[in-house]
Formats: C-alpha cells, sequence, structure tokens
C-alpha cells in the first residue's frame, strides 16, 4: 500500500494542490533481513569543528576529535598484496584548534609585532632626520638673510 502526499499551496488568495511530492511506503508486519532489521550508523557528518560542536551540544573546552568517532568506520582491504589488512577511515576535521596551531599563530603574531615595532622605529628615525635638516636649512637661509651683506 503506497500513501501519496499532496502539498496545497496558497498562490494569490486562491488554493492550488500539487501532485505527487513523495511516495511513502508503508513497513511491513515484518523486517527484510539485512536491509531492515540492522541499523546503520551514519556514514557521513560533519567536517567542521564548530559544525561538530554544534552536532553534539559540545563546548569550547570539549574535543571533537572524540566524537568523530561516531562515524568513523573501520574495513579490510580487498587488495591482495596487502593481504586483507584491517583500515579505519575518519574524515580530516577542519579548523581544529589544537594546542600547536595556537602555538604557531601566537609565535606568528609575536614576530609580526616585532617586525612592525622595527619598521616603525626606523620611520620615527627617518622622520626626525629629515625634520631637522628641514629646520638646518630655515636657520640658515634666515641667519644669512639677517646679517647685512658687506660688499667690497
Amino acid at each position: 500500500m503506497k500513501v501519496l502526499l499532496v502539498s496545497v499551496v496558497m498562490v494569490g488568495g486562491m488554493v492550488r494542490e500539487g501532485g505527487n511530492l513523495a511516495e511513502v511506503a508503508l513497513k511491513g508486519e515484518n523486517d527484510l533481513p539485512s536491509l531492515t532489521d540492522i541499523e546503520k550508523p551514519r556514514m557521513r557528518g560533519p567536517k567542521r569543528a564548530s559544525k561538530i560542536r554544534k552536532l553534539f551540544k559540545l563546548s569550547k573546552d570539549d574535543d571533537v576529535r572524540k566524537y568523530v568517532n561516531t562515524y568513523f568506520r573501520t574495513f579490510t582491504t580487498k587488495a591482495v598484496w596487502l593481504a586483507s589488512k584491517k583500515c579505519s577511515n575518519a574524515p580530516k576535521i577542519q579548523m581544529l584548534g589544537t594546542p600547536l596551531t595556537l602555538q604557531r599563530k601566537i609565535a606568528k603574531a609575536k614576530s609580526e609585532a616585532a617586525e612592525y615595532q622595527k619598521l616603525l622605529t626606523s620611520r620615527l628615525k627617518e622622520q626626525r632626520e629629515r625634520r631637522s635638516e628641514s629646520l638646518a636649512k630655515r636657520r640658515s637661509k634666515l641667519s644669512g638673510a639677517s646679517k647685512p651683506s658687506i660688499a667690497p
């Protein structure tokens, strides 16, 4: 027995019915072997750390890597030369803030700040030198103009 879903849409005050949106099959009395009697875990899940936190309602302090194991899969290889070795597969977590990445970020920020400070000091020094040169030129012009020139 199939159940048809019918959509009803309001268009400009009029009701319009749609066709077959989806077909829903009703579940029978008995389970189908290896199809409906086994619950398979979700194969794909979020990769981004913030999305994993949202899915499992984690705080910033919780380790996201522990929760990826819910959609982590293990399998045996089919290659003859590997002798059907057991392997595992888990998604690579993106945007994961590990202590190592934080350490790198802090070190990079410190080096950039030191470099910027060095650049600022050199620019200030050059600016002072230019200012003193322009003042010296001005003073020499003023002192030369104030002295009366004695013609021989």
